[in-house]
């Protein structure tokens, strides 16, 4: 599923190709997508134009030049897709048509997206109960979130209400480059595990997004690209195992990260 970093790099897309062209058509797909009647949809795109965009955790803001905005949440398999033929892409969801004739497809094949009209990104995260942005989260602020709490680290990193941006992949990371277990609960962590996770929530978080912007391999010193079963450790400490964390696949160092 894409988490923070991907969602930056489709900003940069958008950023790109979309922003300040007249829409003259646009079509809408599978309608569980669209969280309000795709006649809405319709009606606050045609004739309008993106002017800028802002990212908030997993969610990509369009802003609009006339009546708020488009609001992208890519599921497992969403993304944007610009291109200058006529040719829809498959799995296309909402397709628009600018001025210049080029075309913009939003594009779901498992269709777990969803795509939300909203009067500003500020009201969207009050109405959907969005925490703080993982890279806007102060120290004090996320020690604060850890305050009185008992489930385990990972499922508190990938509470969207708490901190926004992160999902399973990049809370494995953040783990395993603190030597935490993702079953470690929260209030059995030190003070110095705890100061190492927000900090490497950062680190982990900008080493990623600049790596998928710039196209470029994450650090070898990375559990992301050896995220299997018996996989070696990138510290040569051992092989990965796999496990269930809040029912969510879960790959860690068992010598690196053990449970306490």
């Amino acid at each position: 599923m894409p988490e923070l970093p991907e969602v930056a790099y489709q900003k940069k897309y958008a950023d790109a190709t979309i922003l300040h062209k007249k829409i003259i058509k646009v079509e809408t797909g599978d309608k569980k997508i669209f969280q309000s009647p795709k006649t809405q949809f319709e009606d606050s795109l045609l004739d309008n134009e993106f002017e800028a965009s802002e990212r908030l955790g997993k969610y990509l803001f369009l802003k609009l030049a006339k009546n708020g905005g488009l609001v992208l949440h890519f599921g497992m398999t969403g993304k944007l897709e610009f291109y200058q033929h006529e040719e829809t892409p498959k799995y296309a969801q909402l397709t628009l048509t600018f001025q210049d004739h080029s075309r913009v497809s939003f594009t779901c094949p498992r269709k777990f997206a969803k795509l939300y009209l909203a009067e500003n990104l500020t009201q969207f995260k009050k109405e959907h109960q969005i925490g703080t942005d993982a890279l806007v989260l102060k120290e004090d602020e996320f020690l604060n979130i850890l305050e009185s709490k008992k489930g385990s680290i990972k499922g508190l990193l990938m509470n969207q209400k708490l901190i926004a941006g992160i999902g399973n992949l990049y809370a494995d990371e953040v783990l395993y480059q603190c030597k935490v277990h993702p079953n470690t609960k929260v209030n059995n962590l030190t003070e110095k595990k705890k100061s190492c996770i927000y900090k490497e929530i950062e680190k982990v978080l900008e080493t990623v997004k600049e790596a998928r912007i710039e196209g470029e391999k994450l650090p070898k010193t990375y559990l992301t690209p050896v995220r299997e079963k018996d996989a070696e450790c990138p510290r040569k400490n051992g092989k990965i195992q796999q496990t269930k964390v809040i029912g969510r696949t879960t790959y860690f160092c068992p010598d690196c990260q053990k449970l306490k």
